[in-house]
């Protein structure tokens, strides 16, 4: 054979050699599959996976026969953990593993039944299993903003010792966590008090004490879970980031252009960013220009050109961050409005351009603040002033034009805000006692917002102003916030069942993505730079930053 013929046909053997390597590439790291005596191969098990060292974990969830599949480009070579979760079951075996580049590993898992069923019950699994009426067990829902609802069934307390809890616990400010609480200087001018307070309280202490173990070593009643996901909802990679520190609480959590994440915290004075590439978190110190009040933020949104806005809460003020000087500003509250319970939770800053003026609320009296940015005026709307009781101005949210909306969480209430006129007209849900809570103005001024005592999505349509309601397919779901993706599809949280919901607004289709750990979802936000949509929530109470990415 010619020399030149030879070196042609090696260096074509190389290169098909050099093809057919990369086409077997393993597009796998890690694969197995999960199983149990009792079921066999089971669907919906969440298997994650934590590299040793490492602040992020990668969860993928087993499809119909059983298999789980961790893809090579979401975990690199290296030792790790692996846990699950399935209501009932736990590791039978070693959950560990050894991933090597250019390789798969292939462990299966063996789950055993659980020694211990109510450890691993969900919020909405125990309202759902203890005896009570509607009305009993809704007034759990005030109680999971702070500890799980496990806490008060493993107590021994009886009424009278509910009702020093009780009274105790009506002092803490809405951020305080068992492992932080913060005592609130002042009620709100819309809180009970006195007999009433002192009547609505006994009546939950007394049923509180016969749903705990005050009378018996075990509950007199029996554990309901909800089911493990399937189908659709198994189709997820879920990568949780640890923060720091355990107290940060990741309040809302939104993604800027170039992917950073961005987190309010939520009982601490800081504002926090997420490099989801490295996992590397930055803190930014927040001003505390009321010392001696409890501290933390609670939302935090972008204006037009991606800045972020904060509403501070107990320390009085809204402010701005400055991403290209990393630098704060501070709108602080007027004097005569600056009280002990003064709580500026909101801003909306999509369209202050339009006349240079931002919203915002006071929980402290249920009112609303117009801020002039240039002149530092405040305006107030006190729309309840003469019939306060029972009334919560949660959220206020924006239009195209600027004219401010609120959500009422008390009742069932959209407002809107004038921004020409300034007067304010009030809608009323169709769902009566809904509790609207948080939501987001999509780009054709509909808001969205979740119905956390309706156990609803809604949209209120500010045009046509007409609403529609989708109720959710759980119950005790009580979605605390809604976000609307490229699609149309409605996104929301629960902080009561750990599941991600999503829903079809043309077909009314629902999907449940359970999250791996218990998660005290509040603000929901979506990436529509990513195809599918990319989804991300904070967990308030787990120190964590969670992105969820469906696969269809």
């Amino acid at each position: 054979m010619p020399k030149k013929i030879f070196f042609v046909a090696v260096i074509t053997a190389l290169l098909v050699f050099q093809s057919l390597r990369g086409a077997t590439a393993p597009e796998s790291a890690l694969i197995g599959r999960v199983s149990s005596t009792e079921e066999g191969p089971m669907e919906g098990v969440l298997v994650s996976a934590k590299k040793t060292g490492s602040t992020i974990t990668v969860t993928v969830v087993s499809d119909a026969q059983g298999r789980y599949n961790f893809p090579a480009a979401k975990i690199s070579p290296g030792e790790y953990s692996l846990s699950i979760r399935a209501t009932g079951y736990e590791l039978d075996n070693a959950g560990a593993a050894v991933v090597t580049a250019g390789k798969t590993a292939e462990i299966d898992l063996k789950l055993r039944k659980s020694s211990d069923l109510a450890a691993q019950l969900t919020n909405a699994d125990w309202i759902a299993s203890v005896p009570g009426s509607q009305q009993q067990k809704s007034t759990l829902l005030s109680c999971v903003g702070c500890h799980t609802i496990e806490r008060i069934a493993r107590s021994k307390y009886d009424t009278e010792g509910f009702m020093a809890t009780l009274k105790r616990m009506s002092g803490y400010a809405n951020q305080s966590t068992p492992i932080h609480p913060q005592l609130r200087l002042g009620e709100r001018d819309t809180a009970m008090v006195g007999e009433e307070q002192t009547r609505v309280q006994r009546a939950q202490a007394e049923w509180l004490s016969t749903i705990n173990l005050s009378a018996s070593a075990i509950w007199a009643f029996p554990l309901k879970a909800l089911p493990r996901p399937k189908g659709k909802a198994t189709k997820v990679i879920i990568t949780e980031y640890d923060m720091p520190r355990p107290t940060i609480e990741p309040h809302d959590v939104i993604v800027d252009a170039d992917g950073t994440a961005w987190y309010s915290n939520f009982g601490e004075q800081t504002l926090g960013k997420l490099d989801p590439k490295t996992g590397k978190v930055t803190e930014y110190a927040l001003p505390e220009p009321k010392k001696g009040s409890p501290t933390g933020s609670l939302s935090v949104r972008f204006d037009k050109e991606q800045n972020l806005w904060l509403g501070m809460m107990y320390q009085a003020g809204v402010a701005k961050f400055d991403r290209k000087t990393e630098q704060f500003q501070v709108w602080h509250v007027p004097a005569e409005f600056n009280k002990a319970n003064t709580q500026i939770n909101m801003t909306s800053p999509t369209s202050y351009a339009v006349d240079g003026k931002l919203w915002s609320q006071n929980n402290g009296f249920a009112g609303v603040h117009r801020i002039d940015l240039k002149s530092g005026k405040w305006e107030t709307w006190d729309p309840f002033k003469e019939n306060p009781r029972g009334h919560n101005i949660y959220d206020v949210i924006a239009d195209s034009r600027n004219n401010g909306y609120f959500t009422d969480i008390g009742r069932e209430h959209i407002s809107k805000n004038d921004a020409k006129t300034g007067k304010l007209t009030l809608y009323q849900t169709p769902t009566m006692g809904s509790g609207p809570r948080r939501g987001m103005m999509d780009a054709q001024d509909r808001l969205w917002f979740g119905e956390y005592r309706g156990n609803k999505i809604g949209m209120f349509d500010t045009k046509g102003e007409t609403f529609k309601e989708w109720a959710l397919p759980t119950a005790w779901s009580n979605p605390y916030d809604v976000t609307v993706d490229k699609n149309d599809e409605a996104w929301t949280g629960s902080m009561l069942n750990d599941r991600i919901t999503r829903l079809n607004s043309k077909t009314g289709e629902f999907t449940e993505y359970l999250l791996p750990k218990t998660t005290n979802v509040r603000r929901v936000f979506v990436d529509n730079s990513t195809t599918p949509v990319t989804f991300w929530v904070g967990s308030n109470h787990g120190a964590s930053i969670i992105k969820l990415e469906p696969l269809e």
